[in-house]
């Protein structure tokens, strides 16, 4: 009795442990659930971070033409000394002749520090401004990201409140079959209806039930994708605010695409600064056929001495000190740097005959995805109707049936009609939501900065 007390004590413990560790549900608008996934994306982090590192390499380029200097210290051993050779009549030998001598002490030191500045280089100058642009390049590859997963999350979002609404009228038309079932059965004990009509509806409820199984898996994986659209952790619970209602008359103001502003798409934008790198590319290339300047700078002591504890005496180092500067003129080069703008040459072309089929495109994706919302409202609106068609039907059958007028085989055929409309209907809803995203994205107009 007592170790059965311990176990159930243990399990109480446990079930309030889990309890506590429960996380609590999210609530998320779709603005909310764009503004979490830009906050934490990976991939968005990672190019976050090449914007960081084209800050650094400004950073690097600029330091290129600050004071460079560096310092050394070198105390070495000539374990054998280099010999050079001097006329054997400097010391009393045979003309013509010579004789080895050994110049180098036993040991010698060096300290240095050098210093070189740059005064001019026209390729630095140019360098550093296109290492500026590329680092504005960073920046615009990182907002056609954000767009990117703007329009990911919008997606998925829309998917969600989609399988919600369905699963939610799922659920109405099993309640309502259920009921319909229950008294069909009563009908039959009573002698009013016959097991075939009993048959035909648990058939056609049996149907219902698997339609929702599916329904509830699919609306797991449509929170599944949101979760991993938005960077949120799978276990995390989420409940959804926005209303699918609100979000269609949303759908509705959408309005024409003429007189389009090219520069609100992030895509034009990028290839403008890709044109200005290719500007500057040229530039540079050109500028190496100027000279370069710079300014050097030697200070430093040096010794030698046949015994090594010599040269560790600060009176045998000697001082000496140098000033000046370098002018380096290309002369030739074997025609590479012509190459080089040759290449810079088309390379710019192209940018800028990019702008041409960049503005094909888009005017194109525009024109499809006008139509297409407006093809999608069309078939909602269709739908809609169908939708409130086939309710009243199936509302007519059901009355007509339990007033012993109509029969059990129309009430199953305008219920499984009601389905199918219904199932029409959010895939219109559904297909209207994204056409209205893709419209929004062609449009530069998804996500605003």
């Amino acid at each position: 009795m007592k170790k059965r007390s311990t176990l159930i004590v243990a399990a109480l413990t446990l079930l309030g442990f889990t309890g506590a560790q429960a996380q609590e549900a999210k609530q998320l608008s779709l603005q909310q659930s764009i503004d979490f996934a830009l906050q934490n994306r990976a991939d968005l982090k990672a190019t976050q971070n090449q914007e960081k590192a084209a800050d650094a390499r400004v950073g690097e380029i600029r330091a290129m033409g600050l004071p460079q200097i560096d310092a050394s210290l070198d105390v070495g051993n000539n374990f054998v000394p280099q010999k050079g050779f001097l006329p054997a009549e400097f010391f009393g030998g045979e003309a013509g002749q010579f004789v080895p001598v050994t110049f180098s002490p036993g040991y010698t030191g060096t300290a240095t520090i050098v210093g070189n500045q740059l005064l001019f280089d026209g390729s630095y100058l140019i360098g550093l401004k296109a290492a500026k642009t590329f680092t504005e390049l960073s920046r615009k590859a990182t907002t056609q990201s954000q767009i990117d997963i703007a329009e990911q999350v919008s997606k998925a979002y829309y998917g969600v409140l989609v399988n919600r609404e369905r699963m939610h009228l799922l659920n109405q038309n099993l309640t309502r079959l259920d009921t319909l079932l229950n008294q069909t059965r009563t009908m039959f004990e009573n002698g009013v209806a016959e097991q075939l009509d009993v048959d035909r509806l648990r058939v056609s409820y049996n149907n219902l039930k698997v339609e929702q199984q599916k329904a509830e898996r699919l609306m797991q994986l449509a929170e599944s994708l949101l979760k991993y659209q938005m960077g949120l952790p799978q276990d995390q619970p989420i409940v959804l605010t926005d209303k699918l209602n609100e979000v269609e008359v949303e759908v509705a103001t959408i309005t024409n695409t003429k007189s389009f502003d090219y520069s609100k798409r992030i895509e034009y934008s990028i290839l403008e600064t890709q044109r200005d790198l290719a500007t500057l590319d040229l530039r540079n290339k050109n500028s190496g056929y100027l000279p370069k300047l710079y300014l050097n700078a030697r200070y430093g002591y040096n010794a030698a001495d046949n015994e090594f504890s010599n040269i560790t005496k600060t009176s045998n180092w000697l001082e000496y000190g140098y000033v000046g500067g370098q002018f380096i003129l290309p002369i030739f080069d074997g025609l590479r740097k012509h190459y080089q703008v040759q290449q810079a040459k088309i390379t710019l072309e192209n940018a800028k005959l990019g702008f041409e089929s960049l503005r094909q495109g888009i005017d194109l994706q525009l024109e499809q995805a006008s139509t297409e919302l407006t093809n999608s409202l069309d078939v909602l609106k269709s739908q809609q109707e169908n939708l409130t068609l086939a309710q009243d039907i199936a509302r007519v059958a059901k009355i007509k049936y339990q007033e012993g007028v109509g029969s059990n085989l129309e009430v199953i055929t305008a219920e499984t009609d009601l389905r199918q409309a219904q199932t029409n209907y959010y895939a219109a809803i559904y297909d209207a939501l994204i056409a209205k995203v893709n419209l929004e994205k062609a449009q530069g107009t998804l996500i605003t900065k």
